[in-house]
């Protein structure tokens, strides 16, 4: 059985050619995965489009409406940090779309990967840092209104903080959010997730990895979730333009590894979602966020999911 991935076309809004958001990457990531024989045009599976009362059930139905009409305000928009256009707010609700789809896979298949995700800055009224919706908490939250899940663990392993998935969720016992982050880096004033682990900048793959087995099996044991979200940003890497933890290749690959085989060895199903990666050459960020879906990859062809299959 082929590693579940989740592509759409409206994942790469146009931006203006001098804008510091790598938007190319997510098209660049697809093709990367088809040369390397990971998909192909037909295997990859397309989200159709989001209903309104889905991004209801994360956002403030006021902040969801003011930006599917395009009428946030100028400072809601340079908080984003993106031209609220109608093709960036598609991509934004496609992306949401996307990572339901995923989710729903990771459910039936023990594992799936979105192509896109991990928009963890969008709070519950306002977006943030190039994030309009938090798509990890819109999934979240339809599945636990479905009744398809009762308890959720995000994995958020992005070099930011996850402020605004710990925001949506602050009230919610459902969900347990856990953040592992670059403790001085963006943003400035940080949401409280169920767990916050700052770490120091330069901080290497010896003590990262040390530092995460102390904490996701752990995890995994005591919220016992029936649904892992698993935001595998590549920004922790050393030549990453927004990272400080100064991560190698062999790093997140070993990172992606850890967190997998801990969910599997529990018949956790994951639903990965790519988070940041940023720097001038999409296709060397692309071949980075390429690492999860090769590693998930490799899990869905050995023996060893059939346990996360029949959980």
């Amino acid at each position: 059985m082929a590693l579940a991935i989740v592509y759409h076309e409206a994942y790469a809004a146009r931006l203006p050619a001098s804008h510091r958001f790598p938007m190319g990457k997510f098209k660049a990531l697809k093709d990367v995965l088809i040369a390397e024989g990971l998909a192909t045009e037909a295997s990859l599976y397309r989200p159709d489009p989001i209903p309104a009362r889905w991004l209801d059930l994360a956002h403030e139905p006021a902040y969801v409406n003011a930006a599917l009409r395009l009428e946030l305000p100028p400072e809601t928009e340079r908080r984003i940090g993106l031209p609220i256009t109608r093709e960036v707010v598609k991509r934004a609700c496609f992306v949401a779309a996307g990572t339901v789809l995923t989710a729903r896979l990771a459910l039936e298949r023990g594992l799936a990967a979105n192509t896109a995700g991990g928009s963890h800055h969008a709070r519950r009224d306002t977006g943030s840092g190039f994030c309009t919706f938090n798509d990890v908490g819109v999934a979240a939250s339809v599945l636990l209104r479905e009744g398809q899940v009762r308890r959720v663990l995000v994995i958020d392993l992005d070099v930011h903080q996850g402020d605004g998935t710990a925001h949506i969720f602050s009230d919610d016992p459902r969900v347990f959010t856990f953040s592992m982050h670059s403790e001085k880096n963006f943003p400035v004033r940080k949401v409280p997730s169920d767990l916050d682990v700052g770490l120091e900048d330069e901080l290497g793959d010896e003590a990262y990895l040390e530092t995460l087995r102390a904490h996701v099996p752990r995890l995994v044991d005591e919220v016992r979730p029936d649904l892992v979200f698993y935001i595998g940003g590549v920004d922790p890497h050393k030549d990453d333009r927004l990272g400080r933890l100064s991560l190698s290749d062999e790093g997140l690959a070993a990172r992606d590894r850890h967190v997998l085989s801990a969910c599997r060895d529990r018949a956790v199903p994951v639903a990965c979602v790519i988070g940041g990666g940023y720097g001038h050459d999409v296709n060397v960020i692309a071949r980075r966020h390429a690492t999860l879906h090769r590693t998930a990859a490799e899990f869905v062809r050995s023996a060893a999911p059939s346990a996360w299959h029949t959980a």
